[in-house]
């Protein structure tokens, strides 16, 4: 009934130019609203990386570069945390995850945790360890649904509950406070747990709060801090918020296949996003697109927002007769099939005109 993301590019590309080894490739779609990771790569993160392609650098981190990239980390979350850099938001989570649980160990995350739902199945795959899930309230899970799953301790038959993994800011695009945070990692202290954070829009969230980071991550011990959906051409870092879990996970990242030899080029888009504030322009940009776009789609009585609008996401239920002819104009995911519930993403790169162009097309859906 609904295009696959193959249907949608099928016929939906042209490709062009002289050279057929290096092929441009227009694009016949508008702009998508399916995802920030659709965005290309900020200009200035461009630059950042061919001016990090000069002479030789020594290899696998041991470099420049990379150590600056740290220092910019620790400028915003304090000297006393350890950086990591790796490919992507699978590896940032997972491995950040099996520093902090054993395969007899559970991680306790919500029913839609990109963890659970994304991952396709890598947590347990490389851990070894159960997830167990809760049903989220907009996206978010609470210490009294937490606490049910934290069961059995000490019982040599079952999982013992080892991590508490959040999502911030969640797949709902919705923002955990501080104080629920706190609520979650003092239930996690008072059981010798962890707290892990899925920062893949972690930056979105900060934008949006208007707060220190740090403040925001009080109680955390690991966050992977995204890169990628906020203009890096590939990157991502993982935060150790309580170093004394860090020992170890230089030795897990090489096992893992996801330390970069040529690192300079991780590190040199990470100081070019954190140094001058970017990774905040870039957020704030693209929150406020999603903002707008909420602002104007109250002006279409068949468009319902089914989520608050907190950040780059806005999510709708739209008649399911139109959700293929939407997505054959503007790519973009049907998230929930059994109510037609869509979700529309905004990124750094959205400006209005993309969205007063969307918003026409929608209302001439029905005219």
């Amino acid at each position: 009934m609904w295009l696959s993301l193959v249907e949608r590019y099928a016929g939906g590309v042209e490709v062009v130019g002289s050279n057929p080894a290096i092929p441009t490739i227009n694009y016949m779609f508008k702009k998508s609203f399916a995802s920030d990771n659709y965005s290309g790569v900020h200009p200035k993160i461009l630059e950042a990386i061919a001016s990090a392609n000069q002479a030789q650098v020594p290899a696998y981190g041991d470099d420049e570069y990379t150590f600056q990239a740290i220092k910019s980390f620790k400028k915003i979350f304090g000297e006393q945390i350890e950086v990591f850099f790796v490919f992507n938001g699978t590896a940032s989570n997972v491995l950040g995850l099996k520093t902090l649980s054993e395969s007899f160990g559970a991680v306790i995350c919500s029913d839609c945790a990109h963890i659970h739902l994304d991952e396709c199945g890598a947590p347990e795959r490389f851990l070894g360890s159960k997830l167990i899930t809760v049903p989220n309230s907009q996206g978010k899970i609470s210490p009294e649904q937490i606490s049910k799953q934290i069961t059995r301790i000490g019982d040599q038959h079952h999982v013992q509950a080892r991590v508490i993994s959040i999502t911030q800011s969640t797949e709902y695009g919705t923002v955990y406070t501080p104080d629920e945070i706190l609520r979650i990692s003092s239930l996690a202290r008072l059981n010798n747990m962890f707290v892990h954070m899925d920062g893949a829009r972690f930056a979105n969230a900060v934008a949006s709060l208007g707060m220190e980071p740090r403040e925001i991550c009080r109680g955390v011990d690991v966050l992977s801090f995204g890169g990628t959906k906020n203009g890096l051409m590939c990157g991502e870092a993982v935060i150790f918020l309580n170093p004394a879990l860090a020992d170890n996970f230089k030795y897990i990242r090489k096992q893992s296949m996801q330390l970069a030899s040529k690192m300079r080029f991780i590190s040199a888009q990470f100081i070019a996003l954190l140094e001058n504030g970017l990774w905040l322009d870039n957020a704030r940009q693209a929150n406020s697109m999603a903002q707008y776009l909420s602002d104007k789609l109250q002006q279409i009585p068949w468009v319902t927002i089914t989520q608050p609008v907190q950040v780059n996401a806005v999510f709708v239920k739209v008649p399911t007769e139109l959700i293929k002819t939407i997505q054959e104009k503007y790519s973009c995911y049907v998230w929930n099939e059994q109510n037609s519930e869509l979700r529309w993403m905004t990124a750094f790169d959205t400006c209005m005109e993309d969205i007063d162009d969307f918003v026409s097309f929608l209302k001439g859906l029905k005219n």
